[in-house]
Formats: structure tokens, C-alpha cells, sequence
């Protein structure tokens, strides 16, 4: 639940975690829109500009879904694939679907946890008798809006096989 004292910044909506908390979910051809976030060692570097550009998109369009879900996939140090949750096409965006059924798991913290997280989450998912197939990381709020609501949620979202 969110805390009903927290003031929205304007940029990033307040997150709730109750909804994502240990739940199971499954998809099917859920609609994204997909760009690529350059890294190094993991730390995006143009991640807010990419934002930037696939929102004002996605708006444009009359795309954006009721809860702005995005996913990332850390694909190795150096970049990353970003997915952005849409109801519809988007002109001029990569469009991609994702389907499967997920394990989700809502943990908080400095983003520099992120590698103990993904192995709780390895653990998580053992513990509920499954593999992860691929992992993404859903990063609720930017830095800015982390540090003003005084939480830094992450979601971790295992798909299973």
C-alpha cells in the first residue's frame, strides 16, 4: 500500500508493492515497446533518455497502460534491453511481446544490491520447486524519485520454465 503521506513527484508514480509481491502471472503476447540502454558494468548510461524518448511515443500514440510497467533485461555489462508496458502499437517504437509464467518478488534497496537480489530470487524460485528461465529486473522509480519517496523498489520478474 502506498503511504498516503507520499506527495507524487511528477516524474515516477509512487509504487505499491502489495501487487507484486510473491505472486505468479502468466502472459501471453503481452505488447512492449522495446529499445536498448548501453551500459558499463551494468550502469546504464542513457537509460533516462531512452525513457524519455519511447514515453513521449507511447503518449503520442495513446499507448500507455494503466500501470507503467517496465522490464529490463541485463543482457551482459555493457547494455541492456528495456521493455515498456503498452495497450497498443506505437508508431515509430521496436515493438516486442513477451509470454510465460512469472514469479515476481518486490525487494528494496540501493540499486548496487542487485546481484544479491538475483540470487534470493534464484532461491525463491528453487524453493517453489522451478528453474528461472530468463530474469528481468523491473526498476519502479528513477533515482531521483527514489531518494524523494525515501524507498527504491525493485521488482524481480523470474520467468519460469
Amino acid at each position: 500500500m502506498i503511504d498516503p503521506n507520499v506527495k507524487p513527484t511528477g516524474c515516477c508514480d509512487p509504487f505499491d508493492p502489495e501487487p507484486w509481491t510473491d505472486k505468479e502471472l502468466t502472459w501471453t503476447n503481452k505488447l512492449f515497446v522495446k529499445d536498448h540502454v548501453t551500459s558499463f558494468m551494468h550502469i546504464p548510461l542513457n537509460m533516462g533518455s531512452k525513457i524519455i524518448k519511447n514515453m513521449a511515443l507511447i503518449e503520442k500514440a495513446g499507448a500507455k497502460a494503466p500501470y507503467q510497467l517496465m522490464l529490463t533485461d541485463e543482457k551482459s555489462l555493457w547494455g541492456a534491453d528495456i521493455y515498456i508496458d503498452v495497450v497498443k502499437d506505437v508508431p515509430g517504437a521496436q515493438m516486442a511481446t513477451i509470454s510465460g509464467t512469472f514469479l515476481t518478488k518486490v525487494f528494496e534497496g540501493p540499486y548496487n544490491m542487485a546481484g544479491t537480489w538475483a540470487k534470493e530470487m534464484e532461491t525463491y524460485v528453487t524453493s517453489k520447486g522451478k528453474t528461472i528461465k530468463k530474469l528481468y529486473f523491473s526498476y519502479t522509480t528513477c533515482p531521483k524519485c527514489a531518494k524523494a519517496y525515501g524507498k527504491n523498489y525493485v521488482v524481480l520478474f523470474a520467468q519460469i520454465a
